[in-house]
Order: C-alpha cells, then structure tokens, then sequence
C-alpha cells in the first residue's frame, strides 16, 4: 500500500498529484481494484466485439455485419496512430521523478513514453465502433472508456491531459474512419458470403448464391405465394384465363356497369349507325320484375 511519506515529492501536476495522493488513501480492496482493471478492463471491449458481431450476423444484415467488424478495425488503426504520436512528442512518465513505491503500479520503464495513453485511446476508438455499430452499448463503452482512463491516472502511470488526448484520439479516428470504410467494406463483405467457409461466419444463413438475406423486419415473408404476381380483385377483362382461386366480387355502380359493356364492344366508324348491341349497352340494365308478375323496365314507353 502506498504511504503518505512516499507521497511529499510530487510531480508537479498538481491534479495528478492530487489524484494519486487519493489513491494512497484508498483502502486496499479500491487499490486492488484499480490496478486489476487497468491491467485487464481492454478485455471487456473485446468480449463486446464479439457479442454486436454475433448479434449482426444473427439478424442477416450485411450492413449491420459490416459495422460490426469494423469496430475492431478502427481500434486498431487509433492504436497504431497513438504509437506513432508517442514517437514524435517524447513525453517522459509522471511517475518517473516519484520515489519508488509512490504510485499503485511501478513506473514503466525508460522509453515507453506517456503521451498520448495507449489504454485511452483503444478504449475510446473501440466504444465509437461500438456505438457505431450498435448504438445501445454506448452507455456501458462510455462508463468503460471513462474508466479505463481514470484508472491510468489512478495508478499513477499518466499524466491526466495524456488520458484526455487518448480519448480525443480514439474518437477522432475511430468515428471518421468508420464512417468512410463502411461502403467499400460492404461490398467486400458481401462477396465473401458466397465464400462457403466464411458466409457462415458472417451471417447466420446465407442462401444459395451468396447473396445475405435481408433483416427481418424488412423482409418479405418467404414461401411460394410471394414469388407469384399480385393478381387483380375481380373478374379479368377482355377475356382469359379464370383465375385459380375464387376472388371476392366488388359489387359495380350502373355506370360503371354500362362503361364495362361500352369497353369490350367494338369501337364505332365514324358516320357508321350504332347497331342494336350498342344501344343496348348504353342503356342501364332492366330492373327485375316484382312479385306480383309486373314489369319495372326503365325505359318501356306507356301503353296509350
């Protein structure tokens, strides 16, 4: 356990100091704690990878998939970026002019720079591809990156602006990076479906042609039925086929009626007289008789 006598030093950064005098007062279990997650707190950003790509390919979408391995992708580019950065800004450890023992864990050693935090930076890269992926998870990446961050400074091994130029790292590359990746990766990712091997790794069912289905919600119920044409309501005009199951009738107005006989006649020359089933069917249909044997014709003239 770190003492108070191993704390009169200082660093210099009076916020980095305060933080690490917080954690000599901390009890055992919170020092423990810290230095445990630090060490290990990446790997809960690895187990999220594989449980949003494993959702993806679950649901057959390529565009969800896709996503879904560009988040590590992404991680792995800040990283890179972050190693370079380190290289070329040089920034000594904050726990290198400290007493031995002053901090939780023992200083790095020579030449393993502080600036920017390599922690930080996957941890931040890794929630945006996550968030970008599946936008549920960013409560729980963002309490993760935010910790995984303190708990660098925690422990005494970074400076308090190396954490936050990691975050601003990770998010700064992870997101434009992602956002410009994900068409022509789309594209790759649809190919190898056709891949035996690796289609049934990237979607939970891969149809015959390689081609992904599409997601559930905005998929066509699957079956014979929806391979046919819509067939029309009603009787088919101009003759044909009948079709093969009885469709329900809709009941026609007299002028539709009358429109529908006009159609199917043969159209008139001009100058030509119409012939009687012409001005048959211009005339609405007779009414039926009633009961009583009388007749309810429309147009029959009064005898005189």
């Amino acid at each position: 356990m770190v003492t108070r006598l191993q704390l009169a030093a200082g660093s210099g950064d009076g916020l980095y100091d305060s933080i690490i005098e917080f954690a000599a007062y901390s009890p055992a279990w919170l020092q423990g704690l810290g230095s445990m997650f630090t060490k290990v707190g990446l790997l809960f950003f690895g187990a999220l990878f594989v449980a949003v790509w494993w959702r993806a390919r679950a649901t057959n979408d390529t565009t969800q998939v896709t996503r879904a391995l560009l988040a590590p992708v992404v991680t792995v580019i800040a990283y890179v970026l972050s190693e370079l950065l380190k290289l070329v800004v040089n920034e000594d450890r904050p726990c290198r002019g400290l007493p031995e023992g002053s901090t939780i864990l023992e200083c790095p050693e020579v030449g393993d720079w502080s600036l920017p935090s390599n922690h930080a930076t996957i941890a931040a890269a890794a929630a945006m591809g996550l968030i970008l992926a599946r936008r549920r998870v960013a409560p729980l990446v963002m309490a993760l990156t935010l910790l995984m961050a303190f708990s660098r400074v925690f422990v005494g091994v970074h400076y308090p602006h190396d954490v936050l130029l990691g975050i601003a790292l990770g998010i700064g590359v992870a997101w434009p990076t992602a956002t410009l990746l994900v068409s022509p990766a789309h594209s790759i990712v649809a190919r190898l479906a056709g891949v035996p091997a690796l289609g049934i790794l990237l979607f939970a069912r891969v149809p015959q042609g390689g081609v992904p289905a599409q997601r559930p919600d905005r998929a066509t119920p699957a079956g014979p039925a929806d391979a046919a044409p819509q067939r029309p309501v009603g009787r088919p005009l101009g003759g044909g086929a009948a079709p093969t199951e009885r469709m329900p009738q809709v009941p026609l107005s007299e002028r539709q009626t009358v429109h529908m006989r006009q159609q199917r006649l043969p159209q008139q020359a001009p100058g030509q007289r119409p012939s009687r089933n012409q001005e048959q069917a211009g005339r609405p249909p007779a009414r039926e008789p009633r009961r009583d044997g009388s007749s309810r014709a429309a147009h029959s003239r009064p005898a005189s």
